[in-house]
Formats: structure tokens, C-alpha cells, sequence
């Protein structure tokens, strides 16, 4: 039987440190920081945020009651109406992309890493459809699920 050659841990972390290093460098990172400054920078944006943030509270207070509580119909109405104003903003839009693309990379690099050792392993994503590609148990059995090779 032939011995496996293992590689040491530090070596691992060392490797680890460099492409993280890498990814720190990356188009997406930089995005992602700049569109968040850009949207810090926005008045309007942080105005509304900081009156979502007191709306969201409202909620969760009226929430307990659910739509009993007096309030609920309209305190729903209003954190929703704001949750849309919200989103409408540029500075806010091109932060949910940036955020969007540098979660599509650090998912393809889990992903990547991650089939190297198994094409069953599980890789959590913020986005849905990408963790829906990789659930399932990986047998393809009773449950329906089968797990494909990705490219």
C-alpha cells in the first residue's frame, strides 16, 4: 500500500493567508468596498436607513401580536414602503451588486476547494439558487436529489 503524502497544517494556513491575500486584491473586492463607501457617503441613504432601522424596531414590537395589534396593518405598510425606497437608490443598488458579485466569488472558491475533496460537500451561499445547485444528500437516491458535475 502506498503512503499518501500529507501536507502540514501550517502550509495549509500559509497557502490560505496567500489567497486570501489574493482575493483581498480581487476586481470584486474592490467593488464591493467602494459601493459600500459610495452608499455611506449618501445622505439620503443613510437617512432612510437610520428611519428603517427605528421602523424595523416598531415592527418587531407590533409583531408580537401579529395582526392584532392595532398598528400592524399600517406599521407593515410603512417599513415595507420603506424597504422599497430603500432598494431604489442608486448608491444602494450598486452596492447589492458589488455585495452579489463578491459572494458569487467567494462561493466559486469554496466551490472550487470544496470539490477537490468531494463534489458532495455542502458550500453555503447567500444566494439561493447557487446553494440549490449544491444541497442534497449525493446519492440520488429516494430523495430525489443528485448532485452534477459542476464546470
Amino acid at each position: 500500500m502506498e503512503a499518501l503524502e500529507t501536507v502540514d497544517m501550517a502550509e495549509l494556513i500559509l497557502h490560505s493567508h496567500e489567497l486570501s491575500t489574493m482575493i483581498n486584491h480581487s476586481r470584486e473586492v474592490s467593488e464591493y468596498i467602494h459601493a459600500k463607501q459610495r452608499m455611506e457617503a449618501d445622505e439620503e441613504a443613510q437617512r432612510l436607513l437610520a428611519l428603517f432601522e427605528r421602523k424595523k424596531a416598531q415592527y418587531e414590537d407590533v409583531q408580537r401580536f401579529g395582526k392584532y395589534h392595532p398598528d400592524y396593518d399600517q406599521i407593515s405598510k410603512e417599513v415595507r414602503e420603506l424597504k422599497r425606497k430603500i432598494e431604489m437608490l442608486d448608491s444602494v443598488q450598486a452596492f447589492k451588486r458589488a455585495e452579489d458579485n463578491l459572494d458569487r466569488l467567494l462561493y466559486q472558491v469554496g466551490r472550487t476547494i470544496a470539490d477537490a475533496v468531494s463534489e458532495t460537500i455542502k458550500v453555503p451561499s447567500n444566494n439561493p439558487f447557487l446553494e440549490a445547485k449544491s444541497s442534497g444528500c449525493g446519492s440520488g437516491g429516494s430523495c430525489g436529489c443528485s448532485i452534477k458535475k459542476r464546470s
